[in-house]
């Protein structure tokens, strides 16, 4: 659904959107890196379905596929680069403590489209190897703290290049696990929770995600052969032009060999098991790691107060919202 925000003027025009769009990925791909100690690597925009190496998402969005005639095979265009990126830890030898970042482009076909929402989606995906004693609370916390710090430095140097934004973000991350967020609000949506809290704290960190509340349903759907579930969560700061929690990053630490078995068995697609990633996982042949997914166009909107994905991305949209758009001063690209 389409949300046109009153009296909605952007603070910078189209040629200075562009020139800010490459700063933004310029200077934030510096700072995560030195953040995460990670090194830029290429990705691949599809992979063999029979991998196991796509990423499933929530369990219902179809991936884009196609067939190779030249080389006999099929292709699925991929969701993220979740299983990929470990794989790639293992075959380049990185060591603990260093990991890799590509810039991940994919198309989603079931996106519902709306101001935040767009069919093409691109990010920042990275992994870092980490050793069993890392795979705690603590650690994420301090790894989502080093995220935002790069985020609100990246905003810092934007604004002295362009006087006219106004953004201003919080860098106090405040954390609750989506349990205790329910707790509070079980009369709300997920949804719903999400822009309360973060309304109140503006930058906001959700953790657990993927297994059943106590109420017999999951804050938010999460595929379960990449993140394990007790370690993870939803990177949240307040959009002020949208008036809502704008989800940044999904990340977490990884399954290991035993929360693998057990979400597994949780979601009844033990049949992965069989598939050559899970295998190698499995098996522990895989390196333990923790690492997500940091949308770009979402984090150009965010910087930029623009309030709405097309303004910061070239897509497709419908009559309808273009007319809308171009209506309220709202130029999609």
């Amino acid at each position: 659904m389409l949300t046109i925000p009153e009296n909605y003027t952007p603070g910078l025009g189209l040629y200075e959107t562009q020139k800010a769009i490459g700063l933004i990925k310029n200077i934030f791909l510096v700072k995560i890196c030195a953040a995460l100690h990670l090194k830029r690597v290429t990705a691949p925009l599809f992979v063999d379905p029979a991998t196991g190496l796509n990423d499933d998402l929530s369990g219902v969005e179809r991936p884009v596929s196609f067939d190779i005639p030249a080389a006999g095979m099929n292709a699925q265009v991929v969701h993220s680069l979740a299983k990929w990126k470990r794989l790639a830890l293992h075959e380049y030898g990185f060591f603990v403590g260093n990991g890799l970042v590509t810039d991940m482009n994919a198309i989603r076909r079931d996106e519902e489209l709306d101001n935040i929402h767009s069919i093409y989606v691109d990010q920042w995906d990275w992994e870092k190897v980490i050793d069993r004693e890392m795979r705690t609370t603590a650690y994420l916390e301090d790894t989502v703290r080093r995220i935002v710090s790069a985020i609100c430095g990246t905003l810092d140097e934007l604004k002295w290049q362009f006087s006219g934004l106004t953004t201003e973000l919080c860098r106090d991350v405040y954390f609750i696990t989506a349990q205790e967020l329910y707790d509070l609000y079980p009369d709300l949506t997920a949804k719903q929770r999400e822009n309360v809290i973060t309304c109140q704290y503006k930058t906001v960190f959700i953790e657990q995600i993927g297994g059943k509340l106590r109420h017999g349903q999951p804050h938010d759907g999460r595929a379960p052969d990449y993140d394990d579930w007790s370690l993870n969560g939803d990177l949240l700061m307040w959009h002020d032009g949208l008036g809502m929690a704008l989800e940044i990053s999904s990340m977490g630490i990884r399954v290991d060999e035993n929360s693998l078995a057990e979400q597994l068995a949780l979601s009844g697609c033990e049949a992965r098991a069989e598939l050559p990633f899970h295998k190698m996982l499995l098996n522990g042949e895989l390196p333990l790691t923790i690492g997500g997914g940091i949308g770009q166009s979402r984090l150009c909107m965010l910087l930029l107060g623009k309030v709405h994905i097309g303004e910061v991305q070239a897509s497709r949209w419908d009559a309808e919202t273009r007319r809308r758009c171009a209506e309220n001063n709202i130029t999609l690209l």
